[in-house]
Protein backbone atom coordinates (compact mmCIF):
# COMPACT_ATOMS: atom_id res chain seq x y z
CA UNK A 1 0.00 0.00 0.00
CA UNK A 2 3.15 2.31 0.35
CA UNK A 3 3.31 3.54 -3.26
CA UNK A 4 -0.46 3.78 -3.28
CA UNK A 5 -0.76 7.66 -3.09
CA UNK A 6 -4.67 7.64 -2.68
CA UNK A 7 -4.04 5.94 0.52
CA UNK A 8 -1.16 7.94 2.38
CA UNK A 9 -2.25 10.10 5.44
CA UNK A 10 -2.71 13.40 5.34
CA UNK A 11 -0.49 15.76 7.46
CA UNK A 12 -2.92 18.59 7.34
CA UNK A 13 -5.75 16.83 8.53
CA UNK A 14 -4.46 14.75 11.44
CA UNK A 15 -6.46 16.99 13.70
CA UNK A 16 -9.97 16.84 12.13
CA UNK A 17 -11.50 15.10 14.71
CA UNK A 18 -10.67 17.74 17.23
CA UNK A 19 -11.13 21.23 15.62
CA UNK A 20 -14.00 23.61 15.23
CA UNK A 21 -16.89 23.28 12.58
CA UNK A 22 -15.70 26.14 10.94
CA UNK A 23 -12.27 24.80 11.11
CA UNK A 24 -13.34 21.28 10.02
CA UNK A 25 -14.88 22.18 6.91
CA UNK A 26 -11.86 24.82 5.72
CA UNK A 27 -9.57 21.52 5.78
CA UNK A 28 -11.57 20.14 3.43
CA UNK A 29 -12.22 22.95 1.30
CA UNK A 30 -8.02 23.97 1.56
CA UNK A 31 -7.48 20.23 0.19
CA UNK A 32 -10.30 20.47 -2.34
CA UNK A 33 -8.69 23.84 -3.58
CA UNK A 34 -6.05 21.57 -5.01
CA UNK A 35 -7.81 19.68 -7.01
CA UNK A 36 -8.56 21.74 -9.86
CA UNK A 37 -4.38 22.41 -10.19
CA UNK A 38 -4.02 18.63 -10.55
CA UNK A 39 -6.74 18.71 -13.19
CA UNK A 40 -4.90 21.37 -15.14
CA UNK A 41 -1.78 19.46 -14.75
CA UNK A 42 -3.51 16.82 -16.78
CA UNK A 43 -4.65 19.12 -19.75
CA UNK A 44 -2.51 17.52 -22.31
CA UNK A 45 -3.77 14.19 -21.63
CA UNK A 46 -7.37 15.46 -21.38
CA UNK A 47 -7.13 17.11 -25.07
CA UNK A 48 -5.74 14.06 -26.64
CA UNK A 49 -8.59 11.78 -25.27
CA UNK A 50 -11.05 14.43 -26.50
CA UNK A 51 -9.48 14.49 -29.76
CA UNK A 52 -9.44 10.06 -29.89
CA UNK A 53 -13.30 9.97 -28.63
CA UNK A 54 -14.55 12.49 -31.21
CA UNK A 55 -12.41 10.89 -33.98
CA UNK A 56 -14.51 7.87 -32.65
CA UNK A 57 -17.76 9.45 -32.99
CA UNK A 58 -17.24 10.50 -36.10
CA UNK A 59 -16.60 7.03 -37.46
CA UNK A 60 -19.94 5.86 -35.79
CA UNK A 61 -18.35 4.79 -32.70
CA UNK A 62 -19.07 4.74 -29.15
CA UNK A 63 -17.93 5.32 -26.03
CA UNK A 64 -18.19 3.38 -22.24
CA UNK A 65 -17.09 4.60 -18.85
CA UNK A 66 -16.10 1.90 -16.42
CA UNK A 67 -15.27 1.62 -12.56
CA UNK A 68 -16.31 0.91 -9.22
CA UNK A 69 -17.82 2.28 -6.43
CA UNK A 70 -17.49 6.45 -6.38
CA UNK A 71 -15.76 5.80 -9.80
CA UNK A 72 -18.27 4.14 -11.61
CA UNK A 73 -21.31 5.91 -10.29
CA UNK A 74 -19.57 9.20 -11.67
CA UNK A 75 -19.00 7.32 -15.10
CA UNK A 76 -22.45 6.51 -15.42
CA UNK A 77 -24.21 9.87 -14.32
CA UNK A 78 -21.55 11.46 -17.12
CA UNK A 79 -23.25 8.98 -19.50
CA UNK A 80 -26.54 9.57 -18.07
CA UNK A 81 -26.73 13.29 -18.57
CA UNK A 82 -25.54 13.23 -22.24
CA UNK A 83 -28.72 12.37 -23.68
CA UNK A 84 -30.48 15.18 -21.97
CA UNK A 85 -27.78 17.71 -22.75
CA UNK A 86 -26.93 16.94 -26.06
CA UNK A 87 -29.41 14.74 -27.63
CA UNK A 88 -26.86 12.06 -27.66
CA UNK A 89 -28.34 8.80 -29.45
CA UNK A 90 -28.76 5.65 -27.29
CA UNK A 91 -25.69 3.43 -26.26
CA UNK A 92 -23.41 6.49 -27.85
CA UNK A 93 -22.05 7.14 -24.28
CA UNK A 94 -22.74 4.50 -21.68
CA UNK A 95 -21.30 3.76 -18.05
CA UNK A 96 -20.63 0.73 -16.49
CA UNK A 97 -20.21 -0.02 -12.79
CA UNK A 98 -18.82 -2.62 -11.14
CA UNK A 99 -21.97 -4.41 -9.08
CA UNK A 100 -24.43 -3.48 -11.65
CA UNK A 101 -27.11 -1.00 -11.29
CA UNK A 102 -27.66 -1.99 -7.58
CA UNK A 103 -24.22 -0.30 -6.49
CA UNK A 104 -25.38 3.08 -7.88
CA UNK A 105 -27.24 3.31 -4.21
CA UNK A 106 -25.59 0.51 -1.94
CA UNK A 107 -22.15 -0.07 -1.52
CA UNK A 108 -20.97 -3.82 -3.12
CA UNK A 109 -17.50 -4.42 -1.68
CA UNK A 110 -15.19 -6.96 -3.31
CA UNK A 111 -17.28 -6.10 -6.71
CA UNK A 112 -14.01 -4.36 -7.71
CA UNK A 113 -11.80 -7.44 -7.50
CA UNK A 114 -14.12 -9.91 -9.56
CA UNK A 115 -12.21 -10.54 -12.83
CA UNK A 116 -15.61 -12.30 -14.04
CA UNK A 117 -17.90 -9.14 -13.48
CA UNK A 118 -15.34 -7.10 -16.13
CA UNK A 119 -15.58 -9.95 -18.29
CA UNK A 120 -19.32 -9.77 -18.22
CA UNK A 121 -19.22 -6.34 -18.54
CA UNK A 122 -17.04 -6.05 -21.22
CA UNK A 123 -18.69 -8.62 -23.57
CA UNK A 124 -22.34 -6.80 -23.07
CA UNK A 125 -20.44 -3.93 -24.43
CA UNK A 126 -19.11 -5.59 -26.90
CA UNK A 127 -16.53 -3.22 -28.30
CA UNK A 128 -14.96 -2.51 -31.82
CA UNK A 129 -12.02 -1.07 -33.51
CA UNK A 130 -14.15 2.17 -33.59
CA UNK A 131 -14.90 2.62 -30.06
CA UNK A 132 -13.45 4.43 -26.50
CA UNK A 133 -13.01 2.52 -23.24
CA UNK A 134 -12.48 4.18 -20.25
CA UNK A 135 -11.62 2.89 -17.28
CA UNK A 136 -11.86 5.03 -13.86
CA UNK A 137 -10.30 4.34 -10.57
CA UNK A 138 -8.49 6.60 -7.88
CA UNK A 139 -5.81 3.91 -7.15
CA UNK A 140 -5.80 2.80 -10.64
CA UNK A 141 -5.21 -1.05 -9.42
CA UNK A 142 -9.05 -3.14 -9.51
CA UNK A 143 -9.18 -5.87 -11.69
CA UNK A 144 -12.17 -4.68 -12.44
CA UNK A 145 -10.94 -1.80 -14.28
CA UNK A 146 -7.76 -3.62 -15.65
CA UNK A 147 -9.20 -6.44 -17.05
CA UNK A 148 -12.35 -3.96 -18.64
CA UNK A 149 -9.12 -2.25 -20.32
CA UNK A 150 -7.08 -5.37 -21.29
CA UNK A 151 -10.09 -6.92 -22.86
CA UNK A 152 -10.88 -3.78 -24.68
CA UNK A 153 -7.35 -3.45 -25.90
CA UNK A 154 -7.58 -7.10 -27.34
CA UNK A 155 -10.84 -6.28 -29.09
CA UNK A 156 -8.95 -2.97 -30.73
CA UNK A 157 -10.85 -0.19 -29.24
CA UNK A 158 -8.95 2.86 -28.21
CA UNK A 159 -8.64 2.97 -24.28
CA UNK A 160 -8.04 5.78 -21.54
CA UNK A 161 -7.49 5.36 -18.01
CA UNK A 162 -8.22 8.23 -15.49
CA UNK A 163 -6.87 7.50 -12.20
CA UNK A 164 -4.97 9.97 -9.05
CA UNK A 165 -2.07 6.98 -8.14
CA UNK A 166 0.97 7.77 -10.44
CA UNK A 167 1.90 3.73 -9.98
CA UNK A 168 -1.50 2.63 -11.25
CA UNK A 169 -1.31 -0.26 -13.02
CA UNK A 170 -4.12 0.45 -15.29
CA UNK A 171 -1.44 2.69 -17.15
CA UNK A 172 -0.13 -0.68 -18.80
CA UNK A 173 -3.65 -1.44 -20.62
CA UNK A 174 -4.28 2.48 -21.13
CA UNK A 175 -3.28 4.22 -24.93
CA UNK A 176 -3.73 7.58 -22.99
CA UNK A 177 -3.21 7.89 -19.28
CA UNK A 178 -5.00 10.74 -17.30
CA UNK A 179 -3.51 11.41 -13.92
CA UNK A 180 -4.50 13.70 -11.35
CA UNK A 181 -2.21 13.69 -8.58
CA UNK A 182 -4.74 15.54 -5.89
CA UNK A 183 -2.53 14.00 -3.37
CA UNK A 184 -3.88 12.34 0.16
CA UNK A 185 -7.79 12.47 0.79
CA UNK A 186 -9.03 14.47 3.70
CA UNK A 187 -9.88 11.55 5.08
CA UNK A 188 -6.74 8.80 4.71
CA UNK A 189 -8.49 6.69 1.48
CA UNK A 190 -11.80 8.29 1.44
CA UNK A 191 -11.66 8.77 -2.91
CA UNK A 192 -14.68 9.75 -3.14
CA UNK A 193 -13.54 12.93 -1.96
CA UNK A 194 -10.43 14.73 -4.13
CA UNK A 195 -10.03 12.00 -6.21
CA UNK A 196 -13.89 11.82 -7.23
CA UNK A 197 -13.95 15.30 -7.70
CA UNK A 198 -11.36 15.29 -9.80
CA UNK A 199 -13.20 12.11 -12.29
CA UNK A 200 -16.03 14.65 -12.38
CA UNK A 201 -14.12 17.63 -13.98
CA UNK A 202 -12.54 15.03 -16.15
CA UNK A 203 -15.04 13.67 -16.99
CA UNK A 204 -16.86 16.52 -17.92
CA UNK A 205 -14.27 17.95 -20.33
CA UNK A 206 -14.32 14.16 -22.25
CA UNK A 207 -17.78 14.68 -22.94
CA UNK A 208 -18.35 18.06 -23.04
CA UNK A 209 -15.08 18.24 -25.12
CA UNK A 210 -15.83 15.75 -27.77
CA UNK A 211 -19.61 16.72 -27.94
CA UNK A 212 -18.81 20.75 -28.68
CA UNK A 213 -16.18 18.92 -31.19
CA UNK A 214 -18.82 17.27 -33.32
CA UNK A 215 -20.96 19.98 -33.77
CA UNK A 216 -23.35 19.56 -31.21
CA UNK A 217 -23.40 23.09 -29.54
CA UNK A 218 -22.72 26.34 -31.20
CA UNK A 219 -20.97 29.04 -29.70
CA UNK A 220 -21.44 27.77 -26.06
CA UNK A 221 -25.13 27.22 -26.09
CA UNK A 222 -26.36 23.63 -26.11
CA UNK A 223 -29.00 23.72 -29.51
CA UNK A 224 -29.45 19.81 -29.25
CA UNK A 225 -30.93 20.12 -25.66
CA UNK A 226 -33.55 17.90 -25.16
CA UNK A 227 -36.66 20.25 -23.97
CA UNK A 228 -38.27 17.57 -21.56
CA UNK A 229 -39.63 20.02 -19.11
CA UNK A 230 -40.65 23.50 -18.52
CA UNK A 231 -37.61 24.84 -17.47
CA UNK A 232 -36.05 23.54 -20.81
CA UNK A 233 -38.62 24.75 -22.87
CA UNK A 234 -37.40 28.19 -21.03
CA UNK A 235 -33.83 27.82 -22.01
CA UNK A 236 -34.48 26.85 -25.32
CA UNK A 237 -36.60 29.35 -25.88
CA UNK A 238 -33.79 31.85 -24.83
CA UNK A 239 -31.12 30.55 -26.74
CA UNK A 240 -33.48 31.11 -29.87
CA UNK A 241 -33.86 34.42 -28.84
CA UNK A 242 -30.78 35.24 -27.95
CA UNK A 243 -28.76 33.04 -31.76
CA UNK A 244 -31.57 34.80 -33.65
CA UNK A 245 -31.64 38.10 -32.00
CA UNK A 246 -35.35 37.95 -31.85
CA UNK A 247 -38.02 38.30 -29.04
CA UNK A 248 -38.93 35.89 -26.88
CA UNK A 249 -42.02 35.68 -27.97
CA UNK A 250 -40.89 35.39 -31.53
CA UNK A 251 -38.30 32.41 -30.66
CA UNK A 252 -41.20 30.46 -28.85
CA UNK A 253 -43.11 30.43 -32.48
CA UNK A 254 -40.17 28.92 -33.98
CA UNK A 255 -39.45 26.20 -31.64
CA UNK A 256 -43.21 25.07 -32.01
CA UNK A 257 -42.90 25.23 -35.64
CA UNK A 258 -39.55 23.12 -35.83
CA UNK A 259 -41.51 20.45 -33.12
CA UNK A 260 -39.66 21.76 -30.46
CA UNK A 261 -36.29 21.37 -31.72
CA UNK A 262 -33.67 24.16 -31.05
CA UNK A 263 -31.24 24.01 -34.02
CA UNK A 264 -34.14 23.88 -36.12
CA UNK A 265 -35.81 26.42 -35.55
CA UNK A 266 -32.35 28.64 -35.34
CA UNK A 267 -31.95 27.25 -39.27
CA UNK A 268 -35.64 28.07 -39.97
CA UNK A 269 -34.91 31.98 -38.37
CA UNK A 270 -31.88 32.52 -40.24
CA UNK A 271 -32.45 30.92 -43.34
CA UNK A 272 -35.98 31.94 -43.31
CA UNK A 273 -37.22 28.25 -44.21
CA UNK A 274 -39.35 25.86 -44.03
CA UNK A 275 -38.62 22.94 -41.16
CA UNK A 276 -38.05 20.75 -44.45
CA UNK A 277 -36.03 22.64 -45.93
CA UNK A 278 -34.29 23.32 -42.00
CA UNK A 279 -33.56 19.43 -41.66
CA UNK A 280 -32.35 19.57 -45.39
CA UNK A 281 -29.62 21.67 -44.69
CA UNK A 282 -28.80 20.46 -41.01
CA UNK A 283 -28.44 16.88 -42.94
CA UNK A 284 -26.13 18.30 -45.46
CA UNK A 285 -23.82 20.10 -42.88
CA UNK A 286 -24.16 16.59 -40.91
CA UNK A 287 -25.54 18.84 -37.81
CA UNK A 288 -23.44 21.69 -37.62
CA UNK A 289 -25.32 24.70 -37.62
CA UNK A 290 -22.07 27.00 -37.94
CA UNK A 291 -21.58 25.42 -41.59
CA UNK A 292 -25.53 26.04 -42.12
CA UNK A 293 -25.57 29.50 -41.70
CA UNK A 294 -23.26 30.10 -43.80
CA UNK A 295 -24.45 28.47 -46.76
CA UNK A 296 -25.74 30.61 -49.21
CA UNK A 297 -28.51 27.92 -50.69
CA UNK A 298 -31.48 25.64 -49.41
CA UNK A 299 -30.92 22.44 -51.21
Amino acid sequence: MKNILTEKNNPNTRDIDLVSTADLVKKINDEDKKVAKAVEKALPEIAKAVDIITDSFLKGGRLAYFGAGTSGRLGVLDASECWPTFSAPEGTITGYIAGGDYALRHSVEGAEDKKDEALKHIKEFNPSKKDVVVGISASGNPQYVLTVLEEARKKGARTIGITSNPEAKLKEYADITILTRVGPEALTGSSRMKSGTAQKMVLNMLSTGAMVKIGKTYKNYMIDLQLACNKLIDRGNRIIAEICEIPLAKAEEYRIKAGNNVKTACVMCKKQCSKTEAEKLLKKHNGIIRKVFIDEKIS
